[in-house]
């Protein structure tokens, strides 16, 4: 059960070689409670101008005046301005598989809101859907080109205003079964492959259009 002083969503920066505009970042913030920084991430939260309150990462991306804050900080002790997870650059977790377990230790499973974490390299960006995936609780992505969801099973998403804009969705486990609506090309509880190409470029061509997970789990993008 949620104590009074648990965020019911936490916006996770991600250190993404390519990371979002200060403004994305600050969209993504607005939407959460809690702000946790993941190496490079700790830039772009500076760069937007916005509070932290965890910085998880081995410090080895980020900058030097990021890395000067870190050790500030963690000189500070008691009277410290957040919370830091320093991690060995020699180990065998990603820095997000160990930052998405202190959320937990700390809050359980909120809502994560996701920035920073798709551009520059596809090898991390399939890392982090895949650690993404095991999430309990609700997945969204947003960065500048685009917004999305991961949903499981019984999940769905009402997507608004957002009329003639590209969508597409990926399934990411086996067996899956999918409903669309509101959409040029719309599904009725159809079965889908794991990463079959089936949902891609779709169009939104509706004031409101969903999409609905009912059998495995999906990723779903519309894009700006």
């Amino acid at each position: 059960m949620m104590r009074a002083d648990e965020p019911a969503s936490v916006a996770v920066v991600g250190g993404s070689p390519e990371p979002s505009s200060a403004s994305t970042v600050r969209r993504a913030a607005a939407r959460a409670d809690a702000v946790v920084a993941i190496d490079r991430g700790l830039d772009a939260v500076r760069d937007a101008d916005i509070g932290v309150d965890v910085f998880c990462g081995d410090a080895d991306s980020v900058s030097a005046e990021g890395a000067a804050l870190v050790r500030a900080v963690e000189a500070a002790g008691d009277s410290a301005p957040f919370e830091i997870e320093r991690y060995n650059p020699h180990k065998d977790d990603t820095d997000l598989s160990l930052a998405l377990r202190a959320i937990r230790q700390r809050w359980g499973a909120p809502r994560l809101v996701c920035t920073c974490l798709s551009g520059g390299h596809p090898d991390h960006l399939l890392g982090v859907l895949g650690r993404l995936v095991s999430w309990e609780g609700p997945v969204e992505l947003v960065e500048d080109a685009f917004e999305g969801r991961i949903l499981h099973a019984g999940h769905s998403w009402t997507i608004e205003g957002a009329e003639s804009r590209r969508f597409s969705f990926i399934p990411l486990s086996a067996a899956c079964e999918v409903s669309e609506s509101g959409m040029r090309w719309n599904l009725d509880h159809h079965p889908v492959d794991l990463l079959s190409d089936l949902g891609i470029s779709n169009v939104i061509e509706g004031p409101e259009a969903t999409i609905t997970c009912h059998a495995g789990t999906i990723v779903c993008w519309t894009f700006h």
